[in-house]
């Protein structure tokens, strides 16, 4: 099994996810690509010591960009959405 810490790269804090938050008890965290939904759930619970309810995954593709006449790709990453159990927090969040 792989490490909670390489799982779970960072949160993310947007204006959309704090909706999220403060509406639905959901939380938006950057994972590593090739994780599935299973190693995420686990990966919360374990580094946050909260029961995860539901995980939502998606793919964000990179976009194109230009620097002069080379082109470019940003990279490929993957979102996770994770709804807790009614009642359950995240007091790194609830700080910001």
């Amino acid at each position: 099994m792989r490490n909670s810490r390489n799982i779970i790269k960072s949160s993310l804090v947007s204006e959309k996810g704090t909706g999220l938050r403060t509406d639905q008890d959901k939380y938006v965290f950057r994972v590593d690509k090739s994780a599935n939904k299973l190693e995420i759930k686990k990966a919360v619970e374990e580094l946050f010591k909260v029961q995860v309810e539901r995980v939502t995954t998606m793919i964000i593709y990179g976009k194109p960009k230009r620097m002069g006449r080379s082109e470019g790709r940003r990279p490929d990453w993957k979102k996770a959405i994770v709804k807790l159990k009614k009642g359950e927090t995240i007091e790194l969040f609830e700080s910001m």
